[in-house]
């Protein structure tokens, strides 16, 4: 096929099978402890380690990765003072880290602001070679990490004080949840952009969600659908000329609305018909 005789594309279909991998894992996560919008919340952060590292002059992932994880730690630490109202937390980082890039971005001057927008919007087709071989580390580091620490992050995820009942450090798994959500965000964003990264992360952990009926399978079911959005983006941003992160996540919602659509069909027919039950013959 065409689109991958180009270089740029066969290395966006790689970053794109890995983002899958990572991002709907993630997101399922994010999803069940209440927690959706912490991954906008790192992005914007993270636009604060883009700007400090353009005012430095060093590497934005770099001093993004730093960033962020000093954001966990203190994310973590908010939570804990307002720990029946979580949200507080959110909304203080999300703002400050949107307001110290803008001031940052202001201090750098010259192209800082053409710079951020990159970051803003993300390229999947303009990544190297490098990028997808540290995508590729994470994905296979996440893994691991799922596997070393299934089951203590299922208890934590449903039930926190269950797990702090049964010994388990939540505060440390929370903080390690934290930061490697951090890091996965930092090494996205380059490509994905800070303002569809929690669409891309959230949607097919949602979408798999309404179809699976255990945690496993929704992760699966997550992968999946990530794999399907993320591909066919990127078929669909190639042949009509459209940005592929707003491709991929407008056939993320499309597949959402879609699905409740079926759901919604199903569920009125189905009840019409248990209220419409046939008539039995009468009797001779």
């Amino acid at each position: 096929m065409e689109i991958f005789s180009y270089d740029f594309m066969q290395r966006a279909f790689l970053a794109a099978f890995c983002m899958a991998i990572i991002a709907p894992q993630l997101g399922v996560f994010l999803i069940i402890r209440r927690q959706s919008l912490l991954a906008d919340t790192l992005s914007h952060v993270s636009l604060t380690g883009v700007a400090l590292g353009l005012l430095l002059q060093v590497s934005p992932t770099l001093v993004t990765l730093i960033v962020v994880a000093v954001a966990a730690f203190f994310l973590e630490y908010l939570r804990m003072i307002y720990h029946s109202y979580s949200e507080v937390a959110i909304a203080i980082l999300m703002s400050g880290g949107l307001a110290l890039a803008l001031v940052l971005m202001h201090f750098a001057g010259g192209n800082s602001s053409t710079n951020l927008q990159q970051y803003l919007f993300g390229s999947i087709v303009t990544i190297s070679a490098e990028q997808v071989w540290i995508l590729a580390g994470l994905s296979l580091l996440l893994c691991l990490i799922f596997i070393i620490l299934r089951r203590p992050l299922y208890v934590m995820t449903f039930d926190e004080e269950m797990a702090f009942v049964e010994g388990l450090p939540t505060s440390w798994m929370s903080l390690l949840f934290n930061v490697v959500t951090g890091v996965a965000i930092a090494v996205m964003i380059p490509i994905a952009g800070a303002l569809l990264i929690s669409a891309i992360m959230v949607l097919p952990a949602a979408i798999g969600m309404r179809l699976g009926n255990s945690f496993r399978t929704v992760q699966v079911l997550g992968v999946i659908i990530g794999l399907f959005g993320m591909f066919s983006g990127l078929f669909a941003s190639f042949h009509l000329d459209l940005p592929p992160g707003a491709t991929i996540t407008l056939i993320f919602i499309l597949f959402f609305l879609l699905l409740q659509l079926g759901n919604a069909l199903f569920v009125h027919f189905f009840k019409r018909k248990q209220n419409n039950p046939a008539k039995s013959p009468r009797k001779m």
